[in-house]
């Protein structure tokens, strides 16, 4: 394998070289990516991202203190005052008829107003959550104990933990750009797809995720490549286990970072392989501390439409170690299948995965990865090297499918369920520096902000109009259309 061009001996020389200066298209797009995660933490209706009610109230729980769930019989959540669980089960509630739904003005107001006729406590089930650790969940807890003691309605509250929430994942997403030592725009154009700003911006742990995701890919890439100082050492024994306890499939991410051959490389690996255990250590700690049980949930069978019950891990494990070529298969097909919705949910699909864009504003997020690849890794990579990212990347994503089976499908299933595209976010990167080339080809960055501007225009426009004008039905697959056209250039809604 051959090294980067690049070839330095001192860990300054090195930042200076690796870490190009930042362009102006570079810092537009960010911008643009800041200002759609703020627009889009205001303007999204409460309870409006997948699962953001069950979020809400683990975020809820944390911020009265309590780290952990309880059970009443085969309930699993917990005692919140009534005002906070009315707020999304009368005012804003999910579970709604598959009728045209319309926010307004009136229905922010009427829920500001309703505190006071609710007292006392109402328990809440929040199943599909309880295992998860506080860490993702500690922005939008701190959000919502801020809006408590400022005396603010439950509503505004909701917001002010939403809005902590996308601080924090916009935090995280600078942070991570400023330690990338190579292939800044790789990240900046999967930051520009509409799910990360559109996720980020509701009380979703994918803001923690994502966001974890990123920096554990950028520091372990700076290690890798730029020397493993104090600082950085530190960081990375830091970030391993957040990033572990955030989502445990994203830990391997951070073994981008080994290079062969190379010199000092078995400090690097050592240092590396720490990180790793320390992350694996922290997961299991937690699982053991919050009792190790695998919480139960029902869910609706993407192929029967029944509602049936998840597989207890235990015993899906036992199916895919009884015949692991079967369960090679199951992948594959669920993969396949499954590939073009992952598609369109990577790049925006909006509500409960209800809302598409128009369907030309997908090659146009096409086209806006392509030029981010073409924009250059900024230095000279073997093809060892770039192999190596793609398998750390199909690892993980084979992490991501097999613990859906494991966790979020029925038990047996011949398929995976519960997988969704922005689940492959932190690993999009990875994925585009190691196609990138050396050197930029030339427009490519101009390319970038002409695609990805108005991408982000069109998400907004699309999510204003279907919450609060048009309205909007809540149905899986892809709804019907009557003009190509109109399919074509309004978002599903309108079709």
């Amino acid at each position: 394998m051959r090294n980067e061009r690049i070839r330095v001996k001192g860990a300054n020389s090195a930042d200076m070289l690796l870490a190009a200066p930042w362009t102006g298209v570079e810092k537009l797009l960010l911008a643009a990516i800041i200002v759609a995660t703020l627009f889009f933490t205001l303007i999204t209706p409460p309870f409006q991202a997948p699962d953001e009610n069950q979020h809400y109230m683990k975020s809820l729980s944390l911020s009265e203190g309590h780290m952990l769930t309880e059970q009443r019989g085969g309930v699993i959540g917990a005692s919140f005052p009534r005002a906070a669980v009315d707020l999304h089960i009368v005012d804003f509630p999910t579970d709604v008829p598959p009728t045209l739904r319309r926010f307004d003005k009136a229905m922010l107001e009427q829920s500001r107003t309703a505190d006071a006729g609710r007292p006392a406590q109402r328990f809440a089930e929040f199943p599909n959550v309880a295992s998860y650790a506080p860490t993702l969940y500690a922005p939008g807890a701190a959000g919502l104990m801020l809006g408590d003691w400022l005396g603010l309605p439950r509503l505004d509250s909701f917001y002010t933990g939403r809005m902590v929430n996308a601080t924090t994942a916009l935090a995280l997403l600078c942070a991570a750009l400023a330690l990338l030592p190579f292939g800044r725009n790789a990240l900046l154009v999967t930051a520009a797809l509409p799910t990360f700003a559109y996720q980020s911006g509701s009380l979703s742990p994918d803001a923690v995720i994502n966001g974890l995701g990123f920096l554990g890919l950028a520091l372990a890439l700076r290690i890798g490549f730029m020397g493993a100082g104090p600082a950085r050492s530190t960081g990375l024994i830091l970030i391993a286990p957040l990033l572990a306890l955030a989502k445990g499939v994203y830990l391997p991410l951070m073994a981008a970072g080994l290079r062969w051959p190379h010199q000092g490389q078995r400090v690097r690996l050592g240092l590396t392989l720490a990180a790793l255990v320390l992350g694996a250590a922290a997961f299991v700690a937690w699982m053991k501390f919050s009792g190790g049980s695998q919480a139960l949930y029902h869910i609706q069978s993407r192929r029967t439409g029944e509602t049936v019950m998840t597989a207890p891990l235990a015993e899906q494990l036992a199916i895919i170690l009884r015949d692991p070529v079967a369960y090679i298969h199951i992948l594959t097909s669920s993969v396949i299948e499954r590939a073009p919705v992952y598609a369109l949910q990577i790049v925006g699909r909006f509500g409960w995965n209800a809302i598409l864009l128009p369907l030309l504003a997908y090659p146009l997020a096409l086209v806006m990865l392509a030029a981010g690849v073409a924009s250059g890794a900024g230095a000279r990579f073997g093809i060892g090297q770039r192999l190596w990212w793609l398998a750390v990347a199909a690892g993980v994503a084979l992490l991501i499918e097999t613990a859906m089976y494991l966790t979020g499908t029925p038990l047996g299933a011949d398929f995976i369920q519960g997988t969704q595209g922005r689940y492959f976010l932190p690993v999009l990167p990875l994925i585009l520096i190691a196609l990138s080339p050396d050197q930029p080809v030339r427009g490519s960055q101009r390319l970038v902000l002409l695609t990805g501007l108005p991408l982000l225009l069109i998400a907004g426009a699309c999510v204003f109009d279907s919450f609060w004008v048009h309205g909007f039905i809540t149905s899986d697959g892809m709804p019907p259309h009557e003009s190509v056209v109109r399919a074509l250039t309004l978002p599903s809604p309108r079709w």
